[in-house]
């Protein structure tokens, strides 16, 4: 084998020109240089596909013994390895974060999620530029890379149009090409989504046909056949992360149909069928239990009897779902085997990026909002009932109940969001690798963690960790390589120290042995009583003999359970894990959670064509009283449309005009609308239109009054009853002069939303009812800008 010419530890590769001699004239005969080669990794080095589901736990798919069906996953099993003591962080944006560099959550600023970032190292959402992420490294190695689907990982306060875009994938992350979105989660049937870092539209809708996943599956399945076809000799590493089976539950009606009548004995029943299952498969072993239902969870025979149908639904939407996701990951597989390169492809299909997901409240959702502005409360039966078959449809922001994502993580205890427990941090995950692994269709049991692929995927590509990356010296990777399980079933684990950590619940892993205690509930998150972390009850559990954690032998070894305590804490001082914190809601709020903020003060001015605003990029206008201001330009025709929204279907206000009159329309949740109406047309010419809401106060999610003004005189009034006081969306943005994504008001769509007129600018003051109903435009930007 040729030797590699390359000194890869410095990343960039650094130039070393030939010298030699240099001729006058190029026709000379002695005129020679060496030819340009293009860089490429070791010889041999594989392609990389890593496929990250989001929200799926242990016992959920067929693979694992779950009822939901994935023939690819069980397919690709067949021709590699299955590992069931794999874990990830609890949560998505941390096990991503890890994943994708080596290093523990923590060490890379992600200790929770971007939304509730503070100022804290292991919380912040800032990835050390010591720490380079595994995609630039292949990339500065002579990998082409793309990623297509979800990131989280790009800080909340960097999401606008205008960056820094340091973070995003296809910038700072490695990635040259980059198709999906950013934050959490998604619409599936009407995404907010990117092309690198600029906003585009979905290419269908719903009506025609769209669903996200198979857009992804599509745009992968092209740049893969392209990227073989221009480049055959240079490996790839494709990232496909769709985020299902993540809330909202959006499927097809025909994949859900599929499950009719499959879950009407209850989750308990559930966990004991997938219970069997898993052992009749091997996927536990013969001597694992099945843990008990925690008196946190409701029973399914104490579920209200009217109310379950609505959950046999949910979970039959939820199993299409992970079908669905499943089916479309074939066909990124399937074209890497038509192309004939699956033989040198090393396949991760991580089935769940944490635990199952019981942020759904112990009902489900048809709006899992509500739950996050703590009103869930709304939707009673009745309501659920009633919107029973919309569930998984467009006109849908699903969740299915607390109950059923226990059952998902059979045979473990708990969900997503509890590190502390295996229900919230073990995955089922499978590798193929032909070239590279011997034996088909089995089974490995080392402890492994998602820290650990990075460095599995470099040793396998021949590859060394990178010293200096961008002129950055690096720390090493947290990781272990899992390459010497791949043909030595029992050799012993490697891996066998690992913290968790997520909201206070916290966990050590050691040799075997582990110490937990859980210290918040995850569907609680409004609210709710917290014991002090040193009141919390740890418990011990001997993993040598106990995979499901189902016996708690803190009582028989005190000594041990102390010494792991430590070493949590030892661990925890190592990675950044300290100071704890087990806030949630108040960490939403930027002033108290210590991040930066791109809005300043209690004043934005906004102008016409600018869209895509997170909410983390627009002024705040909960709990408080606001207006809004609008100076517009009206034909003599007159002129409909959206003059600013914000939200859209499933929660969210705009103030558009319809008929020429201005309205202002306050969407909750998709559940209550209040509107307000001009009584005259705005017209021709150059006016303000300006909008006021005089909050009531006495606390969070109250209503107000509305007042509608042109140019100062009063033309509307209006009221709204109750608001939303935590989030309107995780997806829907603010748009000026248009709506993208869903429309908060059934007055118009998407497509017809064009302000047919002109917006010279909007204004967004809060806080004040100063009752100045026109603004100087002269002054206008002066005193905006002085407010921020």
């Amino acid at each position: 084998m040729t030797p590699d010419r390359h000194a890869r530890t410095m990343l960039p590769i650094p130039d070393r020109p030939a010298y030699g001699l240099t001729t006058y004239d190029a026709k000379d005969p002695d005129t020679t240089y060496p030819p340009i080669e293009p860089l490429l990794p070791p010889q041999g080095a594989p392609n990389v596909l890593i496929v990250l589901i989001d929200d799926t736990g242990f016992g959920a798919s067929s693979a694992f013994g779950g009822p939901c069906a994935t023939p690819n996953a069980e397919k690709l099993a067949a021709g590699g390895l299955k590992y069931n003591r794999f874990h990830t962080t609890a949560l998505c944006a941390p096990t991503r974060a890890a994943m994708l560099s080596g290093r523990n959550h923590h060490s890379v600023g992600m200790g929770s999620i971007t939304e509730t970032a503070t100022s804290a190292p292991g919380n912040s959402s800032l990835k050390p530029n010591t720490k380079a992420p595994l995609a630039m490294t292949l990339k500065l190695n002579g990998y082409s890379t793309a990623q297509f689907g979800k990131c989280h990982e790009v800080p909340v306060w960097q999401s606008s149009p205008m960056g820094p875009f340091d973070a995003w994938p296809s910038a700072g992350g490695g990635f040259e090409k980059f198709y999906g979105f950013i934050g959490g989660e998604n619409n599936q049937w009407e995404p907010a989504l990117y092309d690198g870092t600029t906003p585009i539209e979905p290419p269908a809708t719903p009506e025609e046909g769209y669903h996200l996943t198979e857009d992804l599956a599509d745009r992968a399945v092209s740049w893969i056949r392209t990227q073989k076809a221009l480049m055959p000799d240079k490996p790839f590493f494709v990232y496909f992360a769709p985020g299902a089976t993540h809330a909202p539950h959006h499927v097809p009606k025909e994949w859900a149909d599929k499950y009719k009548g499959q879950f009407a004995d209850g989750w308990d029943a559930q966990r004991e069928k997938t219970f069997a299952r898993q052992k009749e498969l091997g996927v536990i072993p013969a001597d694992a239990e099945l843990t008990p239902r925690h008196s946190e969870i409701p029973a399914w025979d104490d579920m209200p009897v009217e109310l379950k149908p609505v959950l046999e639904r949910e979970m039959e939407v939820y199993a299409g779902f992970l079908e669905h996701t499943d089916f479309h990951v074939g066909r990124v597989i399937d074209a890497i085997e038509d192309l004939g390169v699956l033989e040198n492809t090393i396949i991760y299909y991580i089935i769940g990026d944490n635990g199952a997901s019981a942020e759904g409240t112990v009902n489900g959702a048809f709006n899992e909002m509500a739950n996050f502005n703590g009103m869930a409360a709304l939707e009673t039966p009745e309501f659920m009932l009633s919107k029973m078959d919309e569930f998984g449809s467009p006109a849908s922001y699903n969740h299915y109940a607390v109950g059923w994502a226990w059952a998902m993580n059979s045979p473990l205890q708990w969900t997503k969001q509890v590190a502390s427990h295996w229900g919230g941090t073990r995955n089922g995950t499978i590798v193929h690798w032909p070239k590279g692994i011997a034996e088909k269709g089995g089974q490995r049991s080392q402890f492994t963690h998602v820290i650990d692929i990075a460095p599995t995927i470099l040793e396998a590509a021949g590859l060394p960790e990178p010293t200096m990356v961008n002129g950055v010296q690096q720390s090493p990777m947290e990781g272990t390589s899992m390459l010497y399980t791949f043909d030595e079933p029992d050799t012993p684990e490697k891996h066998d120290l690992q913290y968790f950590e997520m909201f206070g619940n916290r966990g050590i892993y050691y040799k075997g042995w582990s110490a937990v205690t859980k210290h918040r509930t995850p569907w609680v998150m409004v609210g709710g009583d917290l014991a002090a972390f040193d009141d919390d009850v740890w418990e011990l559990y001997d993993g040598s003999t106990d995979f499901s954690q189902s016996r708690n032998l803190a009582a028989e070894h005190p000594e041990k359970l102390h010494e792991l305590q430590r070493l949590w804490l030892i661990e925890a001082v190592k990675y950044n894990v300290l100071p704890l914190d087990d806030r949630t809601a108040d960490r939403l709020n930027p002033e108290i959670a210590g991040r930066p903020t791109l809005i300043h003060g209690n004043s934005q001015l906004l102008f016409s064509g600018m869209g895509r605003l997170s909410e983390n990029s627009v002024v705040s206008i909960k709990n408080k009283s606001f207006s809004v201001t609008a100076e517009v330009e009206i034909p003599d025709s007159g002129a409909d449309g959206v003059i600013i929204t914000q939200g859209g279907r499933f929660g969210g206000w705009s103030i558009y005009l319809t008929g020429g009159r201005a309205k202002f329309v306050y969407n909750v949740l998709g559940i209550h609308e209040f509107a307000a109406e001009a009584t005259i047309a705005v017209p021709p010419g150059r006016h303000q239109v300006r909008m006021e809401f005089v909050y009531d106060g006495g606390g969070l999610a109250k209503g107000g009054d509305v007042t509608i003004y042109y140019d100062g005189e009063a033309v509307g009034t209006g009221r709204v009853g109750l608001t939303q006081p935590m989030v309107f969306s995780a997806d829907e943005t603010t748009d000026v002069g248009y709506e993208s994504g869903t429309a908060v008001s059934p007055d118009y769509t998407p497509q017809t939303s064009k302000f047919t007129g002109k917006i010279n600018w909007v204004q967004i003051d809060v806080g004040e009812d100063d009752h100045n109903h026109l603004i100087d435009p002269d002054e206008r930007l002066r005193i905006a800008m002085a407010r921020q």
